[in-house]
């Protein structure tokens, strides 16, 4: 038997199935891997094996089945697990260990899908690098002293090395596609609505959106079908049935997409991206006519403003979403002497908890949503939505999905563009319209520069996904998938 932590989630799920592995055997491949490599990557903040392992056993037993049952999973810390540390990746959260599940947690484990641990991310999922974790930073597989992207990186990093078959991460701006992109592997962020936010510790509440991550796009879809699908508990669930990505992906794989049309977004043009990023994207778009796709330039006159927008809508969603985390209820408290008020309690333990970037954060959307500011400030970036929303739709009368780089660069060094936040912010240049709009996209690799992964990214219409999947699919048959060097 090869090594159990190479093969694919779809592979191991056929071992386990026809009882030619144990689910038991696998998980602990998992396990041993994570302990024999997460101290150079470190993409775990804890790690669960006894749960991983009754889980795999319960498999075993026959009490679970189903399409990725005792295949392992490892899960973003930003979404809640029972009994099991949940910290955001904050001090101000740490060794909370939460009294319920998230709603997609309680699939997987209905699934029969052994949860390995809790990734690192950027605190309350709040960059792009994985450099604003409390607990320090996740290092790419591919180069140790890279970043692995963010706020997912510790889902991405994890993949990439082997750790885990398949991740959950979670996507406001670029958080899954993003680390997808320069670790070369798979990142999906589904319609909005289309999984449940339920069990989620929010950042900002209508761009928010858990999804899949995988070495492959069937993997990615497979898990896909796991977790999505109406939920009751969220306000925002969509009460529709998921398409069938999985049927998708593997009509993709078939190589064949005549028909298909796809849009190449004018305003990207200048966007300033890296030539080797560049040179990938159109190398792997050229394959994609090969396969019988028609190339379109469409105009989407709006994406401009989507960075500035984005970056006033999301911060005054955080400034509301965090007020909960005052020392008072749960989490970290601070300066409790005695001898102090109230407020002052809460002001230490705000200061002490969070770290400089929700911080920043924090200020910056409570400046727009304060008196005399929130017409000019929130009220307007939610225009500027509407109307990229309306470019997408426009976009979409003429296209069936359109394509871009999903960053501008491959994996910056560690510390290159923490002195500089908007830098930083231009990480998410190509994914952030998307999560305005709420639509689909995923980032699947297309090649590499300078020895490093570039992402390809497919955005689709809302409720749209299995398009996505396909032309994934399509492009991964025709580049292939990347292995980083050995650690």
């Amino acid at each position: 038997m090869s090594d159990l932590t190479r093969l694919s989630a779809a592979e191991l799920a056929s071992l386990i199935g026809k009882k030619e592995v144990s689910a038991v055997e696998v998980a602990t491949a998992h396990l041993d891997r994570i302990d024999a490599v997460d101290e150079r990557v470190h993409a775990f903040l804890h790690v669960d094996r006894e749960g991983a392992l009754a889980a795999a056993h319960a498999v075993d037993r026959g009490e679970i089945t189903g399409p990725l049952a005792g295949v392992p999973i490892a899960v973003k810390d930003v979404v809640t697990t029972k009994g099991i540390p949940t910290t955001a990746a904050s001090k101000i959260l740490e060794g909370w260990r939460p009294p319920y599940d998230a709603t997609i947690v309680e699939r997987l484990k209905a699934a029969g899908m052994p949860i390995l641990g809790k990734t690192n991310m950027d605190e309350f999922a709040m960059g792009s690098s994985t450099e604003y974790s409390a607990y320090g930073p996740t290092n790419n597989p591919w180069d140790l002293g890279r970043i692995p992207g963010g706020s997912g990186g510790g889902s991405a990093a994890a993949l990439a090395a082997y750790e885990a078959p398949l991740a959950i991460g979670t996507d406001t701006g670029g958080s899954i596609r993003q680390p997808g992109a320069v670790t070369g592997t798979v990142g999906a962020k589904p319609t909005y609505g289309g999984t449940s936010r339920y069990g989620l510790i929010a950042f900002s509440s209508s761009l928010d959106t858990p999804g899949p991550c995988g070495r492959t796009v069937e993997d990615t879809a497979l898990l896909h079908a796991v977790i999505a699908g109406h939920d009751p508990r969220d306000s925002t669930s969509i009460p529709q049935p998921v398409p069938d990505v999985v049927a998708a992906a593997r009509l993709g794989a078939t190589g064949d997409l005549t028909g298909v049309r796809l849009g190449l977004v004018r305003e990207f043009a200048g966007d300033g991206s890296e030539p080797g990023v560049s040179a990938a994207f159109q190398e792997a778009l050229q394959k994609l006519v090969k396969l019988g796709a028609e190339v379109v330039e469409v105009s989407c006159p709006h994406f401009e403003y989507a960075l500035p927008a984005y970056y006033l809508i999301a911060p005054s969603e955080c400034s509301s979403n965090l007020a909960r985390f005052d020392g008072v209820r749960y989490g970290l408290r601070s300066g409790d002497d005695g001898n102090r008020s109230l407020e002052e309690v809460m002001s230490l333990t705000r200061d002490e908890g969070f770290g400089p970037e929700v911080k920043r954060r924090i200020i910056l959307g409570t400046y727009a949503l304060s008196s005399g500011y929130y017409d000019a400030y929130y009220g307007q970036a939610q225009k500027v939505r509407t109307l990229i929303t309306r470019d997408f739709q426009a976009a979409f009368e003429q296209v069936d999905v359109l394509v871009s780089p999903t960053t501008p660069f491959v994996a910056f060094p560690f510390g290159s563009r923490t002195s500089d936040p908007y830098q930083m912010y231009l990480a998410d240049l190509f994914t952030i319209p998307t999560n305005l709009y709420g639509g689909p996209a995923i980032s699947v690799p297309c090649g590499l520069s300078e020895g490093l992964p570039v992402g390809f990214q497919i955005m689709a219409p809302t409720l749209a996904d299995d398009r996505m999947y396909r032309v994934a699919a399509a492009l991964e048959s025709a580049v292939g998938t990347f292995t980083p060097p050995a650690l």
